[in-house]
């Protein structure tokens, strides 16, 4: 359990010759708190005033109430088994609070969540706790980190659960708010982690990749007119290696250098360069924009309003008929669960199928190579990926 101690700091002597006089208290590390009272020397030793200070009975009898309250919170704390969870500084706090005697207004989840979102300037990261910040304000608006035990993470998950949410889905919640946890661990706000016995489940997702017959078929589809941009759109990031949408609506034409296309990826702030193939630059003279390498941030202003519209076509195309006295559309769609994020998975597969080495498909996906400190000091020779590239692409072709 954590102790206090009378501690005179003689670091810095005050202009009357006195020395501050603190209480030292040791629980994980130490910390030192003022009293508000001083002593010299001469006045102060084992634990108390002498007779030598004006005042001295006074004086340690407000100090001995001060220490009794300290070290009642801190019983008190250890009693709850809160204790052993303090850091050092939720510690120091709490006894200034009683010490002051205020009532401890206990940290907020969503104030730490708020604190932790401020720190970060990519808008999808930004829209993704902020969806997990209205979920816990539905749930548990005042939730503070001592009340978010096990227990809680349990009914939080059963709840998400109740509400019609898949596995993966609400997954994605419960590790932002482990993410907030360790922010919060690092930042001394707590030491309480309820993940140590808690295991956030993943349901395996479906295929979600097009074999190349499929693949022939979608690109060779007599789509509907207002079909064939996305459906060009999608064959695009496939010939780019399954480019993040974000990327590929918001490069310039001026990141394409020497024929290839230079960016950094919005979501990991990794350095991509991807040879743009025949295939792609047909795609991409087709559509090419004024201030973007593609004409689509000419009409949106944000490019996830043409991904939404993206994925309802996608999932569309496919045979259609009008039946009815008013013409009602009834459609029979190839692949009535396609989105754009297909297309890396079906470039991946496709690759892993023509026995391309994984290491190769890694780079081209831009995942590490090994462990993290690996793959720093690997620089992967980006002909060879540009060579898998192609290999897929003439696969596709049905150049093999």
């Amino acid at each position: 359990m954590a102790t206090a101690n009378y501690y005179l700091d003689t670091r810095r002597m005050k202009a009357n010759g006195k020395y501050p006089l603190k209480i030292r208290v040791q629980h994980r590390g130490k910390f030192l708190i003022s009293t508000g009272f001083e002593a010299a020397p001469g006045t102060w030793g084992s634990g108390s005033y002498n007779r030598k200070e004006s005042n001295w009975q006074a004086k340690n009898v407000a100090l001995r109430d001060l220490m009794n309250r300290i070290e009642k919170k801190i019983f008190s704390l250890d009693e709850e088994g809160l204790l052993l969870k303090m850091s050092d500084k939720e510690l120091k706090d709490a006894v200034t609070s009683e010490m002051e005697g205020k009532k401890e207004e206990e940290r907020t989840f969503i104030g730490c969540l708020d604190e932790f979102v401020g720190t970060k300037t990519n808008k999808g990261t930004i829209t993704v706790y902020t969806t997990t910040r209205n979920k816990i304000l539905s749930f548990d608006p005042g939730c503070t980190f001592s009340s978010m035990d096990r227990s809680w993470l349990v009914r939080f998950e059963k709840w998400m659960a109740g509400q019609g949410m898949k596995v993966n889905a609400y997954a994605i919640h419960l590790r932002n708010i482990r993410t907030v946890f360790n922010y919060a661990i690092d930042e001394g706000y707590t030491a309480m982690y309820p993940f140590r016995k808690f295991s956030i489940g993943k349901e395996e997702t479906r295929k979600r990749s097009l074999t190349v017959e499929q693949l022939r078929a979608l690109r060779d589809y007599p789509c509907e007119e207002w079909q064939e941009k996305y459906r060009d759109m999608f064959m695009l990031m496939f010939y780019l290696i399954g480019i993040n949408a974000a990327d590929l609506f918001n490069a310039r034409g001026s990141d394409v250098v020497n024929g290839r296309l230079e960016y950094k990826r919005a979501k990991t702030g990794k350095l991509y360069s991807v040879l743009v193939e025949p295939e792609a630059w047909e795609i991409i003279n087709r559509y090419k924009g004024k201030k973007y390498l593609l004409d689509i941030m000419d009409t949106f202003s944000d490019y996830r309003n043409f991904l939404h519209r993206m994925g309802i076509a996608l999932k569309q195309i496919g045979g259609m008929e009008r039946t009815g006295r008013g013409g009602k559309k009834v459609r029979e769609p190839l692949f009535p669960e396609l989105s754009s994020y297909w297309s890396r998975h079906t470039w991946a597969t496709l690759a892993a199928g023509l026995e391309i080495p994984k290491e190769t498909i890694s780079e081209a996906l831009g995942h590490s190579i090994g462990s993290e400190v690996t793959s720093i000091y690997i620089k992967f020779d980006r002909k060879k990926v540009d060579a898998a590239n192609r290999k897929v692409i003439d696969f596709v072709n049905g150049n093999m």
